[in-house]
């Protein structure tokens, strides 16, 4: 194997190719990123980046020059546009083809956006570098803001609009913000952390229309016939696997790239990061996670399969953090919506406390608010657990 290519220019990609590097690999080293800079930290955009505590510099992994230095050949402003795996060649955009002998996919994901409105001027989702300049250049005009979606983006988008003073409102189909993260119980605690600070959170009631005028947003209209005005609207409703440019290739792919527990998708093809599902043993079910710290960890195991020969069972404990106003919330494991939930230090009520999600007797999940020292300490009993843990068939009980 002398020549290796990585598709995408996020967390994944950055630590594959130091791996690659690390493990000896000295053959020729391509990593492919559709963005136009160098490999930058997502999670600051929705936070220190947007807020302007941070310039977007600071938010690159690694300077320009350490691609040189690891003899890595940064090809930014490419999009893969076709895969030819019999043929071994990546296929990108203006009619270039890279051949390789090895091939590493950590293409992330792409923000899904409303069915109308996306014309008009105002109306922003946040997955880019850009999307950020943008976004924080019109929180900037003091426009009246409407989130649509409270899930992790959407709340720590709100909290940073609040801080700058602005009229915010946060409009979610489902009863409580970050249900599906952490349950109706977190949830409610987020919820009135956000009214406490000044956000209207509608929740229960659908978006059925954006208005707009000039070619510019007026406001959001529900479910129940009530219209939020607002100058700037939020889409945070999710994100999908970047995976169509793929289907023609013969890959595996459902939910992501359906990888094995290797994170191989075929001989010579791997994946990593947003972009891909693998069985998790410790779970007992296929995974597919959008966290910071799962795309550099498998990112770093996807290489070293890839070059040493499946070593390494890909199997991590899932942890993600979140930033909203004076609070921080840790989570290490999984987060069922049937778990039981029992408090290990503090109350719910307190301004710092750890709950743990259990489940058949068993610790599944560790949620710390404002207190991670005390969260690492019981993540422990997450690691200690060595027997697969039991989760219900889709549509069970």
């Amino acid at each position: 194997m002398n020549q290796i290519v990585v598709v995408g220019g996020g967390a994944a990609g950055l630590a594959a190719v130091e791996t690659l590097r690390r493990e000896g690999f000295d053959g020729s080293l391509d990593l492919v990123s559709e963005e136009t800079t160098v490999p930058y930290d997502r999670p600051p955009l929705s936070k220190q980046v947007l807020s302007g505590a941070w310039e977007a510099e600071r938010a690159w992994l690694r300077p320009p020059g350490h691609y040189t230095e690891l003899g890595v050949q940064l090809r930014t402003g490419c999009r893969a546009t076709g895969l030819d795996i019999a043929g071994k060649v990546l296929e990108l955009d203006h009619e270039h083809r890279l051949p390789f002998n090895g091939l590493i996919l950590a293409t992330g994901v792409r923000p899904r956006r409303l069915p109308w409105g996306n014309e008009l001027a105002g109306v922003h989702v946040l997955r880019s570098d850009l999307d950020a300049a943008a976004l924080r250049a019109a929180l900037g005009k003091q426009p009246r803001v409407v989130v649509i979606g409270a899930g992790f983006l959407g709340m720590e988008v709100a909290s940073v609009a609040r801080t700058m003073d602005l009229d915010v409102t946060v409009v979610d189909p489902l009863s409580q913000p970050m249900l599906r993260q952490f349950g109706p119980v977190i949830g409610e605690r987020v919820a009135e952390l956000h009214r406490d600070h000044g956000v209207k959170v509608r929740l229960g009631v659908p978006v059925t229309g954006v208005r707009g005028s000039g070619g510019e947003v007026t406001g959001v209209e529900l479910g129940d016939g009530s219209v939020h005005p607002a100058e700037l609207v939020l889409v945070a409703i999710g994100a999908y696997p970047d995976i169509d440019w793929l289907r023609p290739a013969g890959l595996p792919l459902g939910n992501g790239i359906e990888c094995d527990e290797y994170c191989r998708a075929a001989p010579g093809v791997y994946a990593a990061g947003d972009v891909a599902s693998w069985p998790s043993r410790r779970y007992q079910e296929r995974l597919r996670l959008e966290h910071r710290m799962n795309a550099t960890e498998q990112g770093t195991v996807a290489a070293r399969n890839l070059l040493l020969g499946d070593t390494q069972v890909f199997d991590p404990l899932p942890y993600f953090w979140t930033d909203q106003y004076e609070v921080k919330i840790q989570a290490h494991g999984r987060f069922p919506g049937d778990a039981e939930i029992v408090p290990a230090e503090g109350a719910l009520t307190d301004s710092r406390f750890v709950v743990l999600f259990r489940r058949a007797g068993r610790t599944v999940g560790v949620l710390g608010w404002n207190h991670p020292k005390a969260a690492r300490h019981h993540r422990q009993q997450l690691l200690d657990t060595q027997q697969p843990i039991e989760t219900p068939a889709p549509g069970g009980a």
